[in-house]
């Protein structure tokens, strides 16, 4: 058959022979995102445009994708599938992001013509300070929706939460005048802060669930995907779990109360927090996971820089909000506070109802895992020793984390909460010295005024 050609490189397309050429694709990539933030990149192209074809399994995409998760830095989520010319087969990788600068292989690069150049210092500088820069975060940016695209029932609904939480006091009721209040409109269009809440704009906010056979992410038995508002998709999501969770029934006289394997306050805070601090650009979809032992609600946004969940769980850490206009919103219907304490929220509910909830920390994601089964079958008293037990041990692993700079005894108890050096000492700092977790910054010197510890 005649080769087929499908026209020259630009600023926006580019091609590679093949799969062997992936290294310099990923500087491709790059270069794109960096001067357009968006652009497609074939295999099996030569550089005049002539389809050649290449040889293409699973194995094949795969090695595709892996390559872009594992050498580009921020994540990107691009759409990769084959795509057929005449009889040839050619891998298409649809690209696109916001947060640039972009890195391949740790260096910035930036398209001129069909090149893809290593990004000057003054470039890349620019780049990082427009992108610290909250006047030009995501949320903040002009969208395309208008005010009659909203979802005007998740909108009224919000409106009459917020005025009986009393932290919208204002009479009007009209949307252009609240949502300018809110200061979530430019003109007659939404930023992209009150899309996200109030529009069913799918491309913005997309929610997954699935329902799996096991404990492990294999066979699925229920799969769906979202799209919609904020607001709505909050909805869907708590329904779902509650749908999918075991409840077990006590009677008292002449009553009778369900319970909830998990407490609902803490998965509607969990997914709320979801919501609310999750990285509206990154390209991936807020995720619900049910297994036969735990649930995950997963947020697509890494968790702050130099912070851990137990340090806002057992100490008093300040807010960091990636998405301040949405939790601002969220805040006045009552949907989310502002002082950094979801977390601890979250955690004293499943203390409360015995149930063992973990905080985890990717890198480009946060996931809270309830544990399903964990207690519901011991006795009172073994309930409390083992949540005891599980309360120690996150105090614990929160100390140490504390303790990565040096910190001397009355820092470490006031961090800790407590205030007799007794119970200090042989509950916390005596067991950790011995289990070798943490040293002595003057180990000659054991009680010098000046002693401080460290954890190893």
């Amino acid at each position: 058959m005649a080769l087929i050609n499908i026209g020259s490189e630009t600023e926006q397309i580019e091609y590679k022979k093949s799969i062997g050429e992936l290294k310099e694709a990923i500087f491709s990539i790059v270069a794109i995102l960096n001067k357009h933030q968006k652009g497609e990149l074939y295999f099996g192209v030569k550089n005049d445009g002539t389809v050649i074809g290449q040889e293409i399994n699973d194995e094949s995409l795969r090695k595709v994708s892996q390559a872009i998760g594992n050498h580009i830095k921020p994540a990107i989520y691009p759409e990769i599938k084959i795509q057929q010319f005449g009889d040839r087969k050619t891998i298409l990788v649809h690209f696109k992001g916001n947060r640039c600068p972009y890195l391949a292989y740790n260096v910035p690069r930036i398209r001129v013509a069909d090149e893809d150049l290593v990004m000057d210092q003054d470039t890349y500088d620019a780049m990082i300070r427009k992108r610290d820069n909250i006047d030009y975060a995501w949320e903040k940016r002009v969208s395309k929706y208008k005010i009659s695209d909203i979802n005007k029932d998740a909108f009224s609904e919000y409106l009459r939460r917020a005025k009986e939480a009393g932290r919208i006091d204002f009479e009007d009721i009209d949307v252009k005048v609240v949502l300018d209040k809110l200061e979530l409109i430019e003109g007659d269009y939404l930023l992209n802060a009150g899309a996200a809440l109030f529009c069913d704009c799918g491309i913005i906010n997309e929610l997954q669930i699935a329902k799996f056979a096991s404990d492990e992410r294999l066979t699925f038995t229920d799969i769906r995907r979202y799209s919609g508002s904020v607001m709505e998709l909050k909805k869907k999501a708590e329904q779902y779990i509650i749908d999918a969770m075991d409840w077990r029934v006590e009677f008292g006289n002449l009553t009778r109360k369900e319970i909830p394997e998990i407490p609902l306050d803490a998965i509607r805070e969990a997914i709320t927090n979801s919501f609310g601090h999750r990285m509206f650009d990154s390209g991936q979809s807020n995720e619900i996971a049910i297994f036969k032992n735990r649930i995950e609600i997963y947020n697509p946004g890494a968790f702050p820089v130099n912070k851990t969940p137990e340090s806002y769980v057992v100490g008093n850490q300040r807010p960091i909000r990636r998405n301040p206009l949405i939790t601002r919103t969220l805040y006045y219907s009552k949907d989310m506070e502002s002082f950094a304490t979801g977390l601890k929220r979250i955690k004293n509910a499943c203390n409360k109802a015995g149930c063992r909830v973990e905080f985890k920390t990717l890198e480009d994601a946060f996931i809270v895992v309830f544990y399903r089964y964990v207690t519901q079958n011991l006795s009172d008293t073994a309930q409390k020793t083992a949540q005891k037990i599980i309360q120690k041990e996150e105090r614990i692993n929160a100390l140490l984390q504390y303790c990565k700079e040096p910190k001397n005894r009355k820092e470490m108890m006031e961090f800790l909460g407590i205030k007799h050096r007794t119970t200090f000492r042989s509950d916390y700092l005596n067991p950790l010295l011995n289990d070798g977790k943490i040293a002595m910054t003057l180990p000659d010197k054991p009680r010098s005024k000046n002693q401080k510890f460290y954890s190893i």
